[in-house]
């Protein structure tokens, strides 16, 4: 890993809320979980959910896929 990746990374993990969402989607492990999943576990609105989601996935700690429907 780069550095400039592991502290994006870093900085990402900085996030109470992120800290909480990257720890579950690792105990899910590769199978992961789908967005509906992850919101009724951690209990934020969707809307803050997909910022957090989507500054864990631009620093490269997630991935998101679609299948089918869901993400």
């Amino acid at each position: 890993m780069r550095e400039d990746q592991a502290a994006n990374g870093l900085s990402a993990l900085g996030n109470r809320t992120r800290l909480r969402l990257f720890r579950l989607l690792v105990k899910a492990g590769d199978a992961g979980l789908n967005v509906g999943d992850i919101q009724a576990r951690i209990e934020v609105p969707a809307s803050t959910l997909a910022h957090h989601l989507a500054t864990l996935a631009r620093s490269g700690l997630v991935i998101q896929e679609r299948r089918g429907r869901e993400i």
